[in-house]
């Protein structure tokens, strides 16, 4: 498997540093977060895309996936990763979501990346039942898998504590209803974590979809706070072990948002402790 760190951590850095940063302390490869001030694919100049290509080729790395889940030029206040969602209540701010995924995908192919992660439909309103939420997703996303297979991207799911599928078992309901081979799941491990699926045995569980993973630990509550390797609860060697069990040999994306006062600290000490972990295996 080969590492990557996602750039959602250096929102205090522009991406061409961003780049030089993760590149000096051993990564070859990042996520790129499809947002300010990074990559927001609405205002997208064609300097800007090869200013974004010159920093991956001058630093030697690879893209291991663009990250549309956030969205925080919006800046919703209810809430700036999760809104607008793929189950808004207007339709027309769910198009906000839906257009946003369909640029991430096209950007996804000008930078040649091989997939792009979205979020899994959003938060349940209240009064809606999760059936009817479930529906209304299926329904807003196909459009956009069409979009995926034109361009050559996948688009992977990733479910999250709090949103629509939260489950290993509610997102293989989800692909019950969509037959779009460019549909995929993004495997959060810290997701997994919090919600009790033992990520070790809910990865050969849904192994065929998985297509990216997100790494990050999470303390022994399961409360959604990521922190770095090795600071939390989870057993990251027997999480190592069934990836490789199930011959996956792509990137693993290790993603720390909350530490943009110190990222390169937690870039560093996430690299190292991974790395001595595989060591062992």
């Amino acid at each position: 498997m080969k590492l990557a760190f996602s750039t959602n951590a250096y929102l205090n850095f522009s991406f061409a540093e961003t780049c030089r940063r993760l590149a000096r302390i051993g990564y070859t490869g990042v996520e790129i977060m499809a947002d300010v001030p990074h990559a927001w694919p609405a205002y997208m100049l064609d300097e800007q895309l090869q200013s974004i290509k010159r920093a991956l080729s001058d630093n030697k790395l690879a893209i291991s996936n663009i990250n549309a889940f956030m969205m925080h030029a919006v800046n919703d206040p209810r809430q700036k990763y999760w809104y607008p969602s793929w189950i808004e209540p207007d339709r027309h701010y769910r198009q906000i979501r839906i257009d946003h995924t369909k640029r991430a995908l096209t950007l996804a192919k000008q930078l040649g990346a091989p997939c792009i992660t979205t979020e899994p439909g959003g938060p349940v309103e209240a009064g809606q039942s999760w059936a009817s939420a479930l529906k209304l997703f299926v329904e807003m996303i196909k459009p956009v898998a069409e979009h995926a297979e034109k361009e050559g991207v996948l688009l992977l799911v990733e479910p999250e504590p709090g949103l629509l599928i939260e489950t290993a078992d509610q997102f293989l309901e989800f692909m019950q209803h969509i037959q779009s081979p460019a549909v995929g799941l993004n495997f959060d491990i810290g997701h997994s974590y919090c919600v009790s699926d033992d990520p070790a045995t809910t990865i050969p569980r849904v192994a065929k979809y998985i297509r990216h993973f997100h790494l990050e630990d999470i303390a022994a509550t399961r409360v959604h706070h990521h922190m770095v390797p090795g600071d939390g609860a989870i057993d990251f060697a027997a999480c190592l072990r069934a990836i490789r069990a199930i011959n996956y040999n792509d990137w693993v994306t290790v993603e720390l948002y909350p530490y943009i006062e110190n990222p390169d600290l937690a870039a560093q000490t996430a690299l190292t402790r991974v790395q001595e972990i595989l060591a062992k295996l």
